[in-house]
């Protein structure tokens, strides 16, 4: 085991039980991080920030794939560039950092001390990876039967897809997800788009992460650990949430539109004198007491005073509403709506 060259704290990893010294609720956990990019190591930096000890294991010379993902990287003290991507530091912050050639015996034989004597494993391996070196969770459970073992894949452990490789941009296309995100065909700049960050990584690295406390309080009753199988895919579609279930109950194909919501209006940015304002309205006495302030009576019209009847009449309302909002600069209508408790900004 060498340490590696960017070691955030001593690289040799004190005994069970004697962990560094750290406040946090998890600071009696140890965490063995054999995994790389985003999705794996958010999971195990949210650990970290909780308190737990986090030994980080990474490929010798090379280190995880984002100490290299740039530019930006972090500026030394003289202003000049250094290697250090920032995307890195964005996932790995409160981890300790060893390298370690799991391609070897000796490496294989290492990981499996650290194994035995960690409470968690991370590790996004492709499935069946870290079998030919007897790193899989059956032969380290042998060794360690309360440890908690939790695989990060694209599409799981079983099934067609599981050799596959998985990649953020990869589900956001195959859930559907960019296929509600960005404007309609018939508008400027429409078409299918990802979301700004890698957010089913986010969402991976954050259900793991509820996983893997569950199974820590399950061990408690059992006093055993388990193998969590977390896959991009089944994260992907459950975040779908409001619009999957829309479809799996009516047929209908959600569709894309813009910075619009498909169930509440008005629920989106409009334009005022001086620059855009949003409006997040979402029920019917935020509606009021909007008309109120605006001095309309639009919430007395029977097409705009329940929420269903401003969906069904969208393109009515909204063009109404834009117009309205044009004719104060933002600033006002700001003040005017927050003194009404009307959500905007």
């Amino acid at each position: 085991m060498t340490a590696s060259d960017h070691v955030t704290a001593p690289a040799s990893p004190a005994p069970h039980g004697a962990a560094p010294q750290r406040p946090g609720a998890l600071s009696h956990l140890r965490v063995l991080d054999l995994s790389r990019v985003l999705a794996g190591p958010w999971c195990t930096q949210n650990l970290a920030d909780m308190g737990a000890d986090v030994i980080k294991i990474e490929k010798p010379g090379e280190g995880d794939d984002t100490r290299h993902w740039g530019p930006p990287f972090f500026a030394d003290a003289a202003g000049t560039p250094t290697d250090n991507a920032c995307y890195f530091a964005a996932c790995n912050r409160n981890k300790r950092s060893v390298t370690v050639d799991m391609a070897t015996p000796e490496g294989q034989e290492l990981i499996r001390e650290l194994a035995c004597q960690s409470d968690v494993l991370v590790e996004n391996f492709k499935t069946g990876g870290l079998a030919r070196y007897g790193l899989d969770y059956t032969s380290l459970s042998r060794l360690n039967p309360r440890l908690i073992y939790c695989s990060v894949t694209g599409f799981g452990q079983t099934g067609p897809y599981a050799p596959r490789a998985g990649y953020d941009l990869l589900v956001q296309a195959m859930s559907g997800l960019m296929s509600i995100t960005g404007h309609a065909d018939s508008e400027p700049g429409g078409g299918p788009l990802r979301v700004g960050v890698a957010v089913i990584d986010l969402f991976t690295g954050m259900y793991a992460t509820s996983a893997i406390l569950s199974a820590v309080e399950a061990r408690h009753h059992t006093g055993r650990g388990q193998h969590i199988d977390m896959a991009l895919l089944d994260v992907a579609m459950a975040i779908l949430a409001n619009q999957g279930a829309g479809y799996l109950n009516t047929g209908n194909v959600p569709q894309r539109q813009g910075n619009t919501h498909p169930s509440v209006v008005p629920y989106q940015d409009f334009p005022t004198a001086d620059g855009n304002m949003l409006l997040a309205i979402g029920n019917d006495g935020q509606f009021a007491r909007f008309c109120e302030a605006a001095g309309v009576d639009w919430a007395h019209d029977a097409r705009f005073a329940t929420n269903a009847g401003r969906v069904t009449h969208r393109t009515t309302l909204i063009p109404m509403m834009a117009a309205l909002t044009r004719t104060r600069p933002m600033a006002e209508w700001v003040r005017l709506l927050e003194d009404k408790a009307v959500p905007c900004g």
